[in-house]
């Protein structure tokens, strides 16, 4: 016992990686305060001892139950605290007001969460007696792999956090419709589209890779020159060529954000970019879906791509009757009371298009701030332009003319007073000259004029 004593107390019955904190002299026990490292090391093994102890309690248990109830509880136990946390340190005086940092907790909450999770229950892994160590590696292995891949989504939303902060700053200016703003909208969201596509692989491959299978699977596959690299690469050629056409999409810009479209004649705008697809909001909220290469490949009508003002053109079938001039006067009059002009006089037009045998068509055009306010200003000059013809000039509308006759033989089918203006037709018979009178021919009984 006095032997005992003298050496100090028994070592523990499992190996943790870390020697007793009494088996170092005096002076390295006083050093661990300014050694962080060291302090992590204590910390870490009297979370260890505090589950070895937990483990003894459960000693009862067979030993695979025991060591999976061990590992539940400290999951349990970091649950908890992770919600202490994540309610705790946004309502800390110096944060209360700082909306950012509420943002950020509420948008990686999930990930601190696992985060607590996997470090609790990975250094448990420690106390436990009851796996064998083939387990025990796996187990290990696997959650080193969920380690990295809630690191690496974690990056991810913090990213995603981050420029949705700048677009959000972007777009709460008054200029909202600026074509600079527009483009760096495009730029940030195809660019943050593939960034994210890019680290998300890179971080599944490096969870993948810790498994020594997946390891020998990889190096072969990359090693092999065959047709396994030839059917992968035929594979991701359309998620590629996407890809590829997602960066000149951001560079080029031939779309932006909010653009106005043209596609299988409906008006669409640029609801979404994202790496490898585009979205089309169209005027009664349907939805296009369109590859993101199509825009590289395909001719479209971008209607917003330099400016968004457009040019409103319409046409008015009138009388041949119409005085121009008039009319011309009234356009002008209506036209400055529609508030959807953009008061640009030297984009204002009224002229006659194209005329056919019953009426003649009349071309008004005007200039709009965009593409809403076109139509908005198309409909607004139709309706103003007929109520000034009706009460005004109802002889300019257009008519038909139909000449209703009996059909009998003798006839006229064209007769003179159903003619506007009135024809002076010659006499029948021949022409005999300006002074002289027809004589009308001779028609036998039963027969036609100038026939037997």
């Amino acid at each position: 016992m006095t032997m005992a004593a003298e050496d100090g107390p028994a070592p523990f019955p499992y190996q943790t990686g870390f020697p007793a904190p009494w088996s170092r002299p005096e002076p390295h026990r006083l050093d661990y305060a300014g050694d962080k490292g060291t302090a992590q090391r204590m910390i870490e093994h009297s979370y260890v001892n505090s589950m070895s102890r937990v483990g003894n309690l459960l000693s009862w248990l067979p030993a695979p139950l025991g060591s999976i109830l061990l590992l539940l509880l400290a999951a349990g136990i970091a649950l908890l605290f992770s919600r202490v946390i994540t309610d705790a340190l946004p309502r800390l005086p110096g944060l209360r007001r700082i909306q950012f940092i509420h943002a950020i907790i509420a948008r990686l909450r999930t990930i601190i969460r696992n985060f607590l999770i996997i470090i609790a229950v990975s250094a448990a892994l420690q106390a436990t007696t009851g796996f064998t160590d083939a387990t025990t590696a796996f187990l290990e292995q696997a959650f080193l792999c969920l380690f990295i891949l809630n690191l690496g989504f974690g990056i991810i939303r913090t990213f995603r956090l981050l420029t949705d902060q700048y677009l959000n700053r972007i777009t709460a200016k008054e200029h909202t419709d600026d074509i600079t703003a527009r483009s760096h909208q495009t730029q940030i969201r195809v660019l943050r589209r593939l960034t994210e596509i890019s680290f998300g692989v890179l971080t599944v491959a490096s969870s993948l890779m810790v498994f020594h299978s997946v390891q020998k699977f990889g190096v072969s596959l990359f090693a092999s020159a065959g047709a396994a690299s030839l059917i992968v690469g035929l594979s991701a050629r359309p998620a590629l060529t996407n890809l590829l056409a997602g960066i000149q999409i951001a560079v080029t810009q031939p779309i932006r954000m909010e653009d106005m479209l043209i596609l299988n004649g409906d008006w669409a705008w640029v609801e979404e970019i994202n790496a490898t697809y585009v979205v089309l909001r169209t005027w009664d909220r349907r939805r296009y879906i369109v590859p993101i290469s199509y825009f590289l490949e395909n001719p479209f009508q971008n209607w917003t791509h330099s400016s968004p003002s457009l040019i409103c053109s319409l046409f008015l079938w009138l009388d041949y009757q119409t005085p121009v001039e008039r009319l011309r006067e009234i356009y002008f009059e209506e036209l400055a009371k529609c508030p959807d002009w953009d008061l640009d006089k030297t984009s204002i037009g009224c002229q006659i298009a194209d005329t056919n045998a019953q009426v003649i068509s009349i071309r008004l055009i005007a200039g709009a701030v965009d593409a809403n306010g076109m139509w908005n200003l198309g409909c607004d000059i139709r309706e103003r332009m007929l109520r000034r013809l009706r009460t005004e000039m109802p002889e300019c509308l257009p008519r038909g003319r139909t000449a209703i006759v009996s059909g009998t033989p003798d006839q006229n089918p064209w007769p003179d007073n159903l003619v506007s203006p009135t024809v002076n037709r010659p006499q029948d018979g021949p022409y005999r000259g300006p002074d002289m009178p027809a004589t009308p021919p001779a028609v036998p009984p039963g027969g036609m004029p100038g026939r037997p």
